[in-house]
């Protein structure tokens, strides 16, 4: 939770920032950073009640939000959310899906449950963010790729083609909107660790094998640990600032190394 004397009560430069996924984990943690800085968060999350949750801190801050009920996949839901928010500064496509599994054992409905929340929700909210960050004279969009979508990991097909397709998004975004005002940028996080995390460990390995497992995963990084989702919240709400008003068509790796020492 955010102590009260953390929000920045400045009205006259408040953005309004829609984070989906806000409800948890990643997105949960840049919605109450992004907050931080004095803007509005709009948290749009298919489970409202945890996006009420997130909501509920940010308004115990001091802070400003709302939350949507939101299938990020399906295109009339989110034209419904888009038309109830008055304006968008700044887009953070922070929902998102896992799979597990190589090409071979991954079944063609995998593969479209996976293309429709990580590669069709994340066009869906560009698609209708753009219109309204022109009509206010710009914007910043941030994607959560992965770095899956940069290097190879073992039984990530789907996950690695979904966050792909993230960062290709990212790059093209940025091209053809350049001259309209609107940056685009995108983070590659290696494992970070989530109430997912904790999820995936309980439901596929028994009790006495997951401390040992959970060891294992955080030894992944170089580094050796899982990042926290404050991190990435740090570096995000950074990218989504003015601070950063130079920066677009990037994608920074935040992943303890896992990119470039391993």
């Amino acid at each position: 939770m955010l102590p009260p004397e953390n929000i920045k009560h400045e009205s006259h430069c408040m953005k309004y920032a829609i984070i989906t996924g806000g409800g948890s984990g990643i997105g949960r943690a840049i919605a109450l950073r992004i907050a931080q800085d004095g803007n509005h968060i709009v948290i749009l999350d298919l489970q409202k009640e945890t996006g009420d949750e997130t909501l509920k801190l940010i308004e115990e801050a001091g802070g400003s939000a709302e939350c949507l009920q939101c299938d990020v996949s399906d295109t009339e839901s989110v034209c419904s959310a888009f038309e109830k928010i008055s304006r968008a500064d700044i887009l953070v496509n922070s929902a998102g899906i896992a799979s597990i599994g190589n090409v071979g054992n991954t079944t063609p409905g995998e593969m479209d449950r996976i293309y429709g929340v990580n590669v069709k929700g994340t066009y869906h909210c560009i698609h209708f963010a753009v219109p309204k960050m022109i009509a206010e004279g710009g914007g910043a969009i941030l994607n959560i790729a992965s770095i899956a979508a940069k290097v190879g990991i073992q039984d990530r097909f789907a996950y690695s083609m979904s966050k792909g397709a993230a960062f290709a998004m990212t790059l093209s975004v940025a091209k053809d909107y350049i001259d309209q005002g609107i940056r685009s940028n995108c983070l590659c996080p290696a494992r970070i660790h989530t109430p997912f995390v904790d999820g995936f460990l309980e439901k596929n390995y028994p009790e006495e094998e997951r401390a040992g497992m959970f060891e294992k995963l955080s030894e992944y990084q170089p580094i050796g640990r899982m990042g926290k989702p404050s991190e990435v919240a740090e570096l995000a709400a950074f990218l989504c600032s003015e601070k950063a008003a130079f920066i677009t068509g990037s994608a920074y790796d935040i992943d303890g190394g896992c990119t470039l020492l391993r």
